[in-house]
C-alpha cells in the first residue's frame, strides 16, 4: 500500500515536471516551481528526486518506455505483413511519437547526445554527480538500445521474406533511418505548430517523402533501379 502511494506521488511529480519543462525548458526550470505545480513542498520534492537532472532522467525514461511500447504495438499490428511494411510502419511510429510529444522527443535526443559524448556512459568523467546517482539514468541505459534492436530484427525478417534487399545490413540501415528521423524532428521542432511551416514546406509532404524514401532504400527493387 505504501509503495503504491509513493508510486502515485512520484508519477504526479513527474507529470508536474513535464508541464514545467514544456513551458520554460529544462535549463530555466526551477525545483520550487515544479514543487508548486505538483502541489507539494520543495522539501517533499527533494525526498523523491534529489536533483533536477534526476527528474529529467525520469521524464526521459518515461519517454523511452512509451516509445518502446508503441514499437511493440506496431510490430504486433504488422506481424502478418512483410518485414518491409513493418519497418516503414516503425519509422512512422517514431515520427508520430515525436510529433505528439515534443518534450519526450527533446528528452530522448538530449539523452542520446549525452550517451555519445560519454562513450555510452563509460566515460563517467563527463557525467555530473547527479546523473551518476540517478536510478533513472541506470534504467535508461538498460533500455536504450531496444528500439534499435526491434527495428533491426524486423529488417532481418524482411530479408528472410524477400521484401528487403538481402545485402542490407540491419543495424546500419536502422541507424541511417534514425538519422533521417532526427533531421525531421529538428525541422518540426523549429516549426512547432505554426500555420506556416519552415521555408513554406509542407511538413505532411516532407513526412510522406521520408517514409517513401525509407521504403525505397530497403526494398529489393532499390538496387536494381540504381543500376
Amino acid at each position: 500500500m505504501r509503495d503504491t502511494k509513493r508510486a502515485l506521488k512520484e508519477s504526479n511529480i513527474v507529470e508536474a515536471a513535464e508541464r514545467i519543462f514544456s513551458q520554460v525548458g529544462f535549463k530555466n526550470a526551477k525545483m520550487e516551481d515544479i514543487a508548486k505545480e505538483a502541489g507539494i513542498t520543495k522539501v517533499t520534492l527533494y525526498s523523491y528526486f534529489q536533483s533536477k537532472e534526476n527528474l529529467y532522467m525520469a521524464v526521459t525514461y518515461k519517454a523511452l518506455q512509451l516509445l518502446t511500447d508503441n514499437y511493440y504495438k506496431t510490430i504486433d499490428e504488422y506481424r502478418e505483413s512483410t518485414g518491409l511494411k513493418c519497418v516503414v510502419a516503425l519509422t512512422e511510429t517514431f515520427m508520430n511519437f515525436c510529433e505528439d510529444n515534443y518534450l519526450y522527443s527533446e528528452a530522448l535526443l538530449d539523452y542520446f547526445a549525452l550517451s555519445r559524448s560519454t562513450s555510452r556512459g563509460e566515460d563517467e568523467s563527463k557525467l555530473t554527480d547527479a546523473i551518476k546517482e540517478s536510478i533513472y539514468y541506470m534504467k535508461i541505459k538498460d533500455l536504450q538500445n531496444l528500439p534499435f534492436k526491434l527495428t533491426a530484427k524486423e529488417i532481418e525478417r524482411g530479408k528472410q521474406d524477400g521484401s528487403i534487399d538481402p545485402e542490407i545490413d540491419p543495424m546500419f540501415h536502422t541507424l541511417q533511418g534514425w538519422v533521417m528521423i532526427i533531421g525531421y524532428i529538428k525541422v518540426i521542432s523549429a516549426s512547432g505548430r505554426n500555420a506556416t511551416p519552415l521555408f513554406n514546406v509542407s511538413l505532411k509532404d516532407l513526412k510522406s517523402y521520408t517514409l517513401t524514401l525509407a521504403e525505397a532504400q530497403l526494398s529489393t527493387n532499390f538496387v536494381a533501379n540504381q543500376v
